[in-house]
């Protein structure tokens, strides 16, 4: 089933397979940084306000309070139709028991009027068949 002709150009994990050597002459090159990624670039910028003119700062300043409030603009619209959904709920949910509550009596009273009238109906046919 084994052929060792085969098996024996394999290593097998007891054999230990020399890595190679670097020279020590030769320094490994660094690597260098990556470039910086858009918004990085942005950002260092940003962070240096002194190196800035006055007009580049307003503009700075200006796009920031933008994107600042579009974000909260974003957010109170999410916050405001989840309280209106939570407060809807809540009054419909009231509304539909109060309204099965009326629905409730007022079927309580009509069948309660309509099994009267019917009793004494048949009470009078009673009464005027003995007679």
């Amino acid at each position: 089933m084994t052929n060792p002709s085969l098996d024996a150009s394999i290593p097998v994990l007891t054999e230990i397979i020399p890595a190679p050597v670097a020279s020590p002459k030769q320094p490994a090159a660094p690597t260098p940084p990556p470039p910086p990624l858009k918004d990085e670039t942005a950002a260092k910028s940003s962070i240096a306000p002194a190196a800035l003119d006055e007009e580049q700062f307003e503009r700075l300043e200006h796009e920031v309070r933008e994107r600042v409030l579009v974000q909260v603009l974003e957010r109170i619209d999410f916050v405001l139709e989840q309280r209106v959904r939570d407060s809807l709920a809540d009054v419909l949910q009231t509304a539909v028991e109060k309204l099965a509550a009326e629905i409730k009596d007022g079927l309580h009273h009509s069948i309660k009027d309509a099994v009267t009238r019917a009793v004494t109906q048949e009470i009078s046919k009673l009464q005027s068949a003995k007679k």
